[in-house]
Parts: C-alpha cells; sequence; structure tokens
C-alpha cells in the first residue's frame, strides 16, 4: 500500500512560480510511475505530467510544456512539480498519483493510489 500525501499549493499571481511535492510511503518508490493530474470546478481529471521511475522517462500535457517540470528524489521518496509561468486555467486541486508499473500512462484509470490534493489558484 502506497501513501501519497501533496503540498506547496496555495494562491499565487499569473506569472508567478509554485512547486508542488508530493512525499510517499509504503511500497517500493523506486519502482514506482509517478503522476501529476488535476481537476478545476465543473471539469474531470487531467493528467498534467508523469515521470517513470527511473526519472528517465516524463510525459507532459501540451499546455503545460515548457513551462512545467516533473522530477523525483528517490532517495528521499518524494516527487516534485516546479510549475513556472502560471495562468489563471491552471487553477485546480492538483492530485500525486502512483502504479508499479513501467511505463507512463495518461488515464487515470491505471493509476493506483492518489494523494487527497492539494489546491492551486492563479489570479489574474
Amino acid at each position: 500500500q502506497v501513501h501519497l500525501l501533496e503540498s506547496g499549493g496555495g494562491w499565487v499571481q499569473a506569472g508567478g512560480s509554485l512547486r508542488l511535492s508530493c512525499a510517499a510511503s509504503g511500497g517500493t518508490f523506486s519502482r514506482t510511475t509517478m503522476a501529476w493530474f488535476r481537476q478545476a470546478p465543473g471539469k474531470e481529471h487531467e493528467f498534467v505530467a508523469g515521470i517513470h521511475w527511473s526519472g528517465g522517462i516524463t510525459n507532459y500535457e501540451y499546455s503545460v510544456k515548457g513551462r512545467f517540470t516533473i522530477s523525483r528524489d528517490n532517495a528521499e521518496n518524494t516527487m516534485y512539480l516546479q510549475m513556472n509561468s502560471l495562468q489563471p486555467e491552471d487553477t485546480a486541486v492538483y492530485y500525486c498519483a502512483a502504479a508499479p508499473i513501467s511505463y507512463v500512462p495518461v488515464h487515470r484509470d491505471e493509476y493506483d493510489y492518489w494523494g487527497p490534493g492539494t489546491q492551486v489558484t492563479v489570479s489574474s
């Protein structure tokens, strides 16, 4: 059983930056694909970025490419999402997800474990 806990959310003005963290416990973090999803009010969960357990393969949703960077520290059992040039449309609850697989899927159904989420609000 993997337990995930996000932190680092908050309020920021458009153009600003935030860094989200996801701390994992239980399971084998170093062999777990990790991802960030987000859900804006009234919308479905949306894949944001994912990272292979090796850190060598990443995948980004088109609208965040070049602005967001996903990374992980297997020694610290922690995943990060550096978010730059934030825009109001990035406002959402951001969720950390994990799966003991060796690829990086974009569909939420392929992830087994989820954190409770952290709110990110970007004002114009």
